[in-house]
């Protein structure tokens, strides 16, 4: 889902646009993207030469017993998430050959879920993904304890990250019912034949 809490942050002087779970922003304008992180990853892509960038902020559902298979349900729940990310890139006129990523999030904080490894799982899932899709990760910042902050400057490729040790109730409940919600609802686009250029 695109996301629309557009606002002007004071602190960095520009427009800005606040993702939550399940959203992605695109834009060819001098403007920041932010999100909060849990054991959701985050993509910041951008097309090296004409700034033209965007984020997404997504979670696999679930943890069968499947999920190195890149045809299980989990993995094409993120393909589809990744693949809405870069598609609008393209249409925003990103050429492929020239996108580079910088990757963010699948902390444990989900302590009750830590027996699925699902931060990791997140994590390992993204590296793979751009690694099959040929787009270079030029940073990161994955797994580990730590819930995260993430402002991206697409025109530039600035990423700020700052870890946030004491992970308040707000965002584990984010995540925990966007976890839900996904579990119930696949996104209706997934489909097994998902067009991957």
């Amino acid at each position: 889902m695109l996301a629309s809490r557009l606002y002007y942050d004071n602190l960095f002087d520009c427009e800005a646009v606040k993702i939550l779970p399940g959203e992605y922003y695109v834009t060819n304008k001098g403007m920041m993207i932010g999100t909060v992180l849990g054991s959701c990853v985050s993509a910041c892509i951008r097309d090296r030469n004409s700034g033209i960038g965007g984020m997404n902020h997504f979670m696999l559902p679930n943890a069968g017993s499947d999920q190195n298979s890149p045809v299980s349900e989990s993995a094409r729940y993120g393909a589809y998430a990744m693949e809405l990310l870069v598609n609008q890139l393209m249409k925003m006129g990103a050429i492929r050959r020239n996108l580079e990523a910088k990757v963010f999030g699948g902390g444990n904080v989900l302590r009750n879920l830590s027996v699925i490894n699902i931060g990791d799982r997140n994590a390992d899932f993204v590296r793979k993904y751009l690694k099959n899709e040929e787009i270079r990760i030029v940073g990161e910042d994955l797994s580990d304890r730590y819930a995260r902050k993430v402002y991206f400057f697409p025109l530039t490729g600035k990423v700020m990250v700052k870890k946030i040790e004491i992970v308040t109730s707000s965002i584990i409940n984010m995540e925990k019912d966007y976890l839900e919600s996904i579990s119930v609802n696949k996104p209706k686009a997934v489909s097994n034949d998902i067009d991957l250029f």
